[in-house]
This record gives structure tokens, C-alpha cells and sequence, in this order.
């Protein structure tokens, strides 16, 4: 069908922060070498399954824009960064160790998904609201094929929007388990309001 908009929603390479066993969130963490070759490996993969893109949309932290860069480097694809794509916003965890962001900031009984992450983050209905303006403005640039370049807490609120699931709420609901370079490859149909689910890659370890 010529209305055709192929979306691939995709996770940015390893970071540091996965290797400082840090909180991450808006917490700008680069690649690490590992990232690196990882999102290499990707862009290799992609070009020998033949994958086409017309555009490449990246979040704005500097994990996502550098796994997008050598990808678009690698089949020759222009980017565009987009801070709907940005990851959760955690408050003031961000960077921090996971015993340390324990002792500050110790894990509530209950969170309404009404009410902000320690104060200064987003809501759970937040993201999910974020989630699904950022699939929205994918889609409106018309048919064609996209790969958005993003993180693992944003990828699932756009996928819970497009697959019609409440947002997570406190340690409830639907997750989408997306590794490093970890993918889904979707199409959606505006002429009837249909997605198809065509493959899922969790990526690497």
C-alpha cells in the first residue's frame, strides 16, 4: 500500500552508565566502546537484510545521537533529533549509584501514576502522554520508512500507545524488554488505522 509508514523503533548502544551501575534517565551517558561496535554490528546487520530508511530521529542525549550517527553513516541516511524521544526523566537520580539513589531517595510503598518522580521527574502518565506525541509526529510525516533511535523507558510508552495499553504504573503493566541495539519493526496503515507487528530483536546483552 503506497500510505504505508514502516516505523523501526529502536534502543541506543551500551552506555557508561550501564557499566557505573548508575540511574540513567536524562543522565547524558555516552556509548562506551562496547556501544560502539554494537551499533556498528546494527547498521552491518541492517545493510545485509537490506533495510532502507528515509529518515533516522534520535533522541537528543548523546547515547541515542551517536548510535544514530554511525548508523546513518553506515546506509547513508540523514538525522533529525527530536527531545520527545528523550528518555524518563528520573529527577534527581539521575547519575546517581543505585545504593546511594536508595538511601536519598528510598523507594516509595505506592506512586500514583499521577504524581511526579520524586518530585522534579515525570509522572507515569506523563511519558506516556510524551510516548504518544512522539509516534504521533513520526506518522505525520507521511508514508515512507523511519528508524527512531531512542531508549528503553520512551520506546515503551510509544509501544503501549501503539499497541493500546495503559501507561506503567508503579510496578504494574505491560514492558517491552529491548537489549542494546534491541529493535521493533512496525507498519502502520492510515487509511484504516491498522498496525502490523513484524519483528522484534532484543538485541544484544
Amino acid at each position: 500500500m503506497t500510505d504505508e509508514i514502516h516505523i523501526t523503533l529502536m534502543r541506543h548502544g551500551r552506555s557508561r552508565a550501564d557499566d557505573e551501575q548508575v540511574h540513567e534517565g536524562r543522565y547524558d551517558s555516552p556509548l562506551t566502546e562496547k556501544g560502539i561496535t554494537q551499533a556498528q554490528a546494527r547498521a552491518d546487520d541492517f545493510k545485509a537484510r537490506e533495510f532502507l530508511f528515509d529518515m533516522i530521529i534520535s533522541s537528543t542525549l548523546i547515547r541515542a545521537v551517536k548510535t544514530a550517527t554511525i548508523i546513518g553513516q553506515s546506509l547513508n541516511v540523514p538525522i533529525e533529533k527530536d527531545p520527545d524521544w528523550m528518555e524518563f526523566n528520573n529527577g534527581p537520580l539521575a547519575g546517581l549509584p543505585f545504593d546511594i539513589a536508595e538511601e536519598r531517595f528510598p523507594t516509595p510503598k505506592f506512586r500514583s501514576p499521577y504524581e511526579p518522580f520524586h518530585s522534579t521527574g515525570e509522572s507515569d502518565w506523563e511519558i506516556h502522554r510524551r510516548g504518544a506525541r512522539a509516534v504521533e509526529n513520526v506518522i505525520r510525516r507521511g508514508s515512507g520508512s523511519y528508524l527512531v533511535v531512542a531508549h528503553g523507558g520512551i520506546l515503551n510508552a510509544a509501544l503501549r500507545n501503539i499497541f493500546g495499553t495503559p501507561p506503567f504504573s508503579w510496578i504494574h503493566g505491560t514492558v517491552f524488554v529491548l537489549g542494546d541495539t534491541g529493535y521493533i519493526r512496525l507498519i502502520y496503515q492510515p487509511s484504516n488505522d491498522r498496525w502490523k507487528f513484524l519483528e522484534l530483536n532484543p538485541g544484544f546483552n
